[in-house]
């Protein structure tokens, strides 16, 4: 029962630590909460969990094993990933001005979100996800050992060896999925408390989620081009 239990808490932490590091995902998901709304940022936080279940049914069905055969299929969908970042950057910034409403008016705004849909198509085509589960993710299907904390980026280097688990535990992949469920409704809650208690909070996230989109579709793109030529 220890071991269950060991094995699913170091599933949140590894589910924490590869959903919490800044990047598009979490662009989409701060607009989403500070322009309309706590709801429509959970569910765009959603829509890059749902991204990642359905990366993990594609494993388990071996089809992310065949794909990573094919890097001119892998570069085409870094390429499409590019194009919607540099497209929902250019939405992030009309949003700059937005801040919230009275309710009447937020309650629209909410029905009018696209983040569940907007955050799964980007995350189907987000390479550092695609990497993930072409690498690591196959792996928590398999007996054997994972770094944890090794394998957060940016500062994976600097963590390695602090966690190491057994893998092919179904403890392990439930808590993976409910340490990406946590920050997907914990993220939001954050960003809306503050933007409540900070007036210019809503367009300084808008904007800040525009440059980060705008700025990882500019990479993507070009990783698809020198990878395609």
């Amino acid at each position: 029962m220890a071991g269950l239990l060991g094995s699913a808490l170091a599933g949140v932490v590894f589910g924490l630590a590869l959903a919490a590091p800044p990047g598009p995902m979490n662009a989409v998901i701060a607009e989403e909460s500070v322009v309309r709304g706590w709801n429509a940022g959970v569910k765009a936080g959603f829509g890059a969990f749902t991204a990642d279940a359905t990366f993990f049914v594609l494993a388990f069905l071996g089809v992310v094993a065949f794909v990573e055969q094919f890097p001119t299929i892998q570069a085409l969908m870094v390429g499409a990933g590019g194009l919607l970042m540099l497209y929902f950057a250019y939405g992030a910034a009309q949003e700059v001005e937005g801040t919230f409403r009275a309710d009447e008016e937020l309650a629209e705004l909410e029905e009018e979100s696209t983040g569940f849909r907007k955050a799964f198509v980007l995350a189907l085509t987000n390479p550092y996800q695609i990497l993930f589960w072409l690498t690591i993710g196959v792996g928590l299907l398999e007996p054997g050992r994972v770094d944890v904390l090794a394998k957060t980026p940016y500062v994976g280097a600097d963590l390695a060896g602090l966690l190491v688990v057994e893998t092919g535990s179904p403890a392990l992949i439930v808590g993976f999925f409910g340490g990406i469920a946590l920050w997907a409704t914990g993220f939001p809650a954050a960003l809306v408390t503050a933007e409540r208690r900070v007036e210019s909070f809503a367009p300084v996230v808008a904007g800040l989620s525009a440059l980060v989109l705008g700025g990882f579709g500019v990479v993507f793109l070009w990783d698809a081009a020198t990878s395609l030529v």
